[in-house]
């Protein structure tokens, strides 16, 4: 009997090269580094590779990685691996290049989405070859289904509260199985009559067989051994927020130092750990998802040695000098000489009839890409025009039958990045809707249409299944209303914005993202006036430690 570690039931990694010597050289290198984890599999031409690829298929085998020679006669390495993308989506892909195939390399990141591509030669391999295939095979493995011996959630597909844990898990990144009483009535209806006595939806089975009847996220979080309470009262910084701003604070903190611990009131990764494609951050040309930019900075923190605590809220700040004391939502609290206050922005809530009734049975706002396969072939409507909304019609598109993107201003291409309108405008199931609005959302125990209003003063039915909110920009700041002082639309004043405020006492100007309680700072979209770009979130938590260093110096 074969188990999940033999040799047939591991993933396979293919090198394909029409020249034997640098074949020989790709497979040596692939062995040592990955022998252990993987099947190594080589091939030499096009053709022989994806019959390969083809028989695999057929034995129901994985493929994670394939690594393939640009120039080869019959098939080139890009026709090769779009024809591999077809066969198994999941896999990621390298191109071997010489110096005068980058163009080919650029059109199959446009094309393809390839994932990377090697100048040859890579030598020496631990610095040009390996780290970029770490990363790519890392990322195969987050990706990767959930196996079925893992956590399990059943419960109905119109339920605001499977809803919820369905996204908490899914952005916690828990690999867990979803299994509808309805489409998975047979397995479901197993569990729920082992279940004792008469257990209410949705229901979470660990892996232990400890069932949890309609539990908290909170409660799901303890029992699967997610930090939610500090291990000391004391730290030299707390980073409230885990979003791109959050991480990078942790990151820098911990790395230089700094007794870190980052607070994170529903998943790492924030806002931006929702979105589908991140395609313009700088160091990552086939760009990445929003779950790998958070999944790879919350491992930076704790590799570094921060200590991150989600789910859990900070209710308010009061001063001990020389300590910011910090009330959890749990009644728990805990001191710290400095304080960053990263808790970004939400999407704003429709407030339109049966809007409220209908969220999380149909209407979702943000991070509801956990439901995306749910929509398999059916119609959905996102609401949006900038690029968090465009990255979420691409994505939705490749499940949903068809996507209607509703935007309320008359030229989408003035608040949506180049890229984003191209990638729609090729999208044949993406129907972009301009000059439009949302006036009520119906349906009878879920979404079932969307009422419009077009700028002429006409109204539409348009039926949907799914609603996907992704507008406006509200920031976390109200439990922080009576503490330091924000702009007339809630975001945190700092620096200069602060300096001849009445609140500021202290005989030093505050320093540039200091809130006018010295000792806390703010970085990233709840900073007023900040740019709201990852980027920047990123680059200004950086700064924010820097800072911190100073204030501890005074």
């Amino acid at each position: 009997m074969q188990t999940p570690d033999s040799p047939a039931r591991r993933a396979a990694i293919l090198a394909v090269d029409d020249e034997p010597q640098v074949l020989r050289a790709v497979d040596g290198d692939l062995r040592r580094r990955y022998g252990e984890r993987f099947r190594i599999l080589r091939s030499g031409d096009g053709p022989a590779a994806l019959q390969t690829l083809r028989q695999l298929v057929l034995r129901e085998e994985e493929v994670a990685l394939i690594v393939a020679d640009q120039r080869m006669p019959q098939v080139s390495g890009v026709e090769l691996l779009a024809e591999a993308k077809q066969l198994h989506p999941n896999v990621r892909t390298v191109l071997l290049t010489g110096y005068a195939d980058t163009d080919a390399a650029i059109r199959g990141i446009n094309e393809i989405r390839l994932d990377h591509y090697i100048q040859k030669p890579w030598e020496p391999p631990e610095e040009r070859f390996y780290p970029v295939l770490d990363e790519l095979l890392d990322d195969w493995v987050a990706d990767k289904p959930p196996p079925f011996e893992g956590l399990r959630l059943v419960g109905h597909r119109w339920s605001a509260d499977a809803h919820r844990l369905r996204e908490f898990l899914a952005r916690n990144q828990v690999p867990f199985r979803w299994l509808d009483v309805e489409l998975d009535a047979d397995e479901a209806g197993r569990i729920l009559n082992a279940s004792a006595g008469d257990p209410t939806l949705p229901l979470v089975v660990l892996e232990d067989g400890r069932v949890l009847a309609t539990p908290t996220p909170e409660a799901v979080a303890e029992a699967i051994g997610l930090i939610v309470r500090s291990s000391t009262p004391f730290y030299d910084l707390a980073v409230i927020g885990g979003g791109p701003a959050g991480l990078a604070a942790a990151v820098y903190g911990a790395s230089e130092g700094l007794q870190t611990v980052l607070l994170e009131r529903v998943a790492p990764g924030g806002q931006a750990g929702a979105s589908a494609r991140i395609e313009n951050y700088l160091g990552f040309p086939a760009g990445l998802s929003g779950a790998d930019l958070a999944r790879r900075g919350l491992a930076q923190a704790r590799r570094f040695g921060a200590e991150v605590i989600s789910p859990t809220e900070v209710c308010s700040i009061t001063v001990r000098d020389p300590y910011r004391v910090l009330r959890l939502i749990d009644g728990s609290e805990l001191a710290a000489a400095a304080v960053i206050v990263v808790t970004g922005v939400s999407y704003r809530r429709l407030e339109v009839p049966g809007a409220d009734e209908l969220t999380g049975v149909g209407v979702y706002y943000g991070g509801s890409l956990a439901e995306a396969h749910s929509f398999e072939g059916e119609d959905v409507a996102i609401v949006g025009g900038a690029n968090s909304a465009g990255q979420a019609a691409v994505y939705f598109a490749r499940f949903a039958g068809k996507v209607t993107l509703l935007v309320r201003g008359s030229d989408v291409e003035a608040t949506m990045s180049s890229y984003l309108v191209k990638q729609i405008r090729e999208l044949a199931n993406v129907d972009v809707r301009t000059c439009c609005s949302v006036a009520s959302v119906q349906g009878d125990g879920h979404l079932e249409r969307v009422e419009l209003v077009h700028g002429d003063g006409r109204t539409e039915l348009l039926e949907v299944s799914g609603l996907f909110v992704y507008i406006g920009a509200e920031p976390h700041t109200d439990w922080l209303a009576d503490v330091v002082s924000r702009d007339e639309r809630g975001f945190v004043l700092t620096g200069p914005q602060v300096a001849d405020g009445k609140a500021w006492h202290e005989e030093r100007a505050p320093l540039l993202l200091e809130t006018d309680l010295p000792g806390v700072f703010a970085a990233g979209d709840v900073r007023s006036r900040s740019v709201k770009r990852v980027a920047s979130a990123v680059g200004e938590g950086a700064i924010a430690v820097q800072l911190v260093h100073e204030y501890l110096r005074i």
